[in-house]
């Protein structure tokens, strides 16, 4: 996007020169909609669950600008020569159910030949102009909320080589195909909000980073209060940081996208007071993980028991908002 010249226009409110999970643009007053577009390569198997995953990790973006999502059109890349039709119809079905249990009509959507199975959703939903959320906007002292654990690029990986089981598969896509519907409303309900995003590809550092450097703060994450997925099956058994170091010690392969994130965010990080397990954990790349929610401290003990209370049990309080001489993410 660097050689392009972006007009401003005066009723975006958030758009290409401060970008954000989801551009918005005011209609009136008292409307604005908020547009997003998301599409994935499939990360389980099973097309009908790939469907619901993709469907979810599109919609999630909607609710971490603080909206509402309406509607929603599909985008499908699809090799009808090597695949069945009947496995796009699985994962169409996929995609349809999870708009259908977050109340979004489905409205059209576009289709393309390829080599590669591709699908999302693009995704259209409705705000207050004031009631906003971006990514930026966090005050110092703010604590933070993650309402989903993480590790689904590390399982997932490690499924692929044998490690785990179909048992740790289902943990994952139960993570992934759980809307962040509940919690967002939970936490709009309480309020206090200064700043949200969801977890996904950039990890919990690249995604709390963006907050950090939209700031101008630093950020404090405490590692040990980081909900991890767990499941006894194969080399997850003994926990996520057991599965890290067989990862590395016995197989030599991580996640492309924990390199990926290490490499690009790592000058910002200062991650010495924790071992180098958890700091791969804390690169690993996700699929429709949690919300990050930064929140002012007195709204924080009410805004975690009831996102808990609604559906996502292990939502905890995983950082706080901290001046620093610099931008950066500490992790303690």
């Amino acid at each position: 996007m660097c050689g392009l010249t972006i007009p401003k226009y005066p009723d975006v409110i958030v758009g290409l020169d401060k970008p954000d999970d989801a551009g918005v643009v005011r209609l009136d007053d008292d409307t604005a909609i908020v547009q997003h577009l998301d599409y994935i390569t499939p990360v389980v198997d099973d097309p009908y669950d790939f469907g619901m995953i993709a469907a979810a990790n599109s919609l999630s973006d909607i609710w971490a600008m603080g909206a509402k999502p309406i509607t929603a059109m599909n985008v499908v890349c699809f090799p009808e020569k090597k695949l069945d039709m009947s496995v796009l119809t699985e994962i169409l079905k996929g995609g349809l159910d999870k708009c259908n249990e977050a109340n979004v009509a489905l409205i059209g959507g576009h289709s393309v030949r390829n080599e590669d199975v591709k699908f999302g959703l693009s995704v259209t939903g409705l705000v207050h102009p004031k009631k906003v959320i971006t990514k930026g906007g966090v005050n110092i002292g703010d604590k933070l909320i993650l309402t989903k654990p993480v590790g689904i690029g590390l399982i997932s990986t490690a499924y692929k080589l044998g490690m785990v089981g179909q048992k740790a598969v289902d943990t994952i896509t139960e993570v992934m195909i759980h809307l962040n519907r509940d919690a967002a409303e939970a936490a709009l309900e309480v309020g206090g909000i200064s700043a949200m995003t969801d977890i996904t590809g950039f990890a919990l550092i690249g995604h709390s980073s963006e907050m950090a450097e939209q700031s101008e703060a630093s950020i404090e994450i405490y590692s040990d209060q980081v909900p991890l997925i767990a499941c006894d099956d194969g080399a997850l058994a003994n926990g996520l940081k057991s599965l890290v170091r067989e990862l590395k010690e016995e197989m030599g392969i991580l996640p492309e996208g924990y390199y990926n994130n290490e490499e690009f965010r790592s000058h910002m990080v200062d991650g010495s007071q924790v071992d180098e397990d958890m700091m791969t954990i804390l690169y690993d790349p996700q699929t429709s993980g949690g919300l990050l929610i930064a929140v002012s401290p007195d709204k924080v003990d009410e805004m975690l028991e009831r996102i808990r209370g609604r559906s996502d049990e292990q939502a905890a309080i995983v950082g706080q908002v901290v001046k620093g001489p610099r931008v950066q993410i500490i992790v303690r």
